[in-house]
């Protein structure tokens, strides 16, 4: 999957400064805003044309409200998602409805993402045929048993209801409805978290065989790192609503230098038995703090291992360390 990537002009993405705050309210006749939860909190990167980018982290960090945010199936609170140089946060809902199905989603649960009452057929044929993508039922049935056949499903599938197939075969199911909008980028939203080990490698050489035939681009969120080395080009590792870490994965993984991604990658198993007997992995201490009241300065400092006094009243900014790779650290 080595590609070459480099240049500010093959950007399909770019975020910039991206916020998403969630008030807390307080009250029952009259409500007041007591606080908020910083989901994500002044983010920025880009993502290459055809490359995936793995987005990493513990859960609660704000991994899938950055895709959900990128998609505008939640609006923003502050910043700018640029698609192909489009703004997409200054976009009217008509603008937005022409450009959405170039921008689709695979959700992390296959069991509630599809609607048990249509069929196969009526779940990936639908959002054509609400984008008048499709003419007439002959195309309409032709385009379905395409797609079915594209991601590995048997085309007389088309009249069987979810609650018929296996995991495995529902999440090609979501993989066939977000193809059916023929996008350019998708958003992956932990696709395989909820599937057997042995039907996830399925669905991974999929989602690549899929990228290869019909150059797409992917954000792939998970936790698994070991899945998120293997399919991505480059990684981010977030905490607590913002970005630690952005590497190239053979980078990310061989050379980490925020601490919070050390000890990520110090918990993958290596299975050379010899080698994983003589690692020490980095214990974190304590828990992570509520994004409804995150640290001063640098959310990670009352768990990290080389923090300083400065470190809990400057907020460290993104720098470049080398080609490809910047860290927020001040220590670094």
């Amino acid at each position: 999957m080595e590609q070459n990537l480099t240049g500010t002009n093959n950007n399909l993405l770019e975020i910039r400064s991206l916020v998403k705050h969630y008030p807390v309210t307080s009250g029952i006749l009259i409500q007041h805003v007591v606080g908020l939860v910083k989901a994500v909190d002044n983010i920025s990167f880009f993502i290459r044309r055809g490359e995936t980018l793995g987005l990493v982290g513990e859960s609660g960090c704000g991994k899938t409200t950055t895709g959900r945010c990128i998609l505008h199936l939640e609006h923003p609170t502050s910043g700018e998602v640029l698609f192909e140089g489009k703004n997409l946060s200054e976009m009217t809902n008509e603008e937005l409805r022409t450009l959405r199905p170039r921008l689709q989603v695979i959700f992390q649960d296959p069991y509630s993402s599809l609607n048990p009452r249509m069929t196969i057929g009526q779940i990936i044929g639908e959002p054509p045929s609400v984008h008048k993508m499709i003419n007439g039922k002959e195309e309409y049935r032709e385009k379905i048993s395409e797609l079915l056949s594209v991601v590995g499903l048997n085309p007389n599938m088309v009249d069987r209801y979810p609650h018929e197939l296996s995991g495995g075969q529902r999440q090609r199911v979501g993989v066939a409805r977000a193809l059916s909008m023929q996008p350019s980028f998708i958003v992956c939203d932990e696709p395989v978290s909820a599937l057997d080990v042995s039907i996830q490698a399925q669905i991974i050489n999929l989602l690549e065989d899929l990228q290869e035939r019909y150059g797409l681009t992917y954000l792939f969120i998970a936790h698994d790192l070991s899945v998120v080395r293997h399919i991505s080009n480059r990684i981010i590792v977030m905490y607590l609503g913002k970005i630690a870490e952005i590497a190239d994965r053979k980078e990310l993984y061989e050379n980490p230098l925020h601490p919070y991604t050390q000890a990520l990658m110090s918990a993958v198993p290596i299975p050379d038995p010899a080698v994983e007997a003589k690692r020490k992995p980095i214990i974190l201490h304590g828990e992570v703090p509520s994004p409804l009241n995150p640290p001063f300065g640098c959310v990670f400092h009352p768990r990290c291992t080389i923090a300083v006094d400065e470190c809990k009243k400057e907020i460290p900014e993104l720098r470049e360390i080398s080609h490809d790779h910047q860290v927020a650290c001040i220590r670094v």
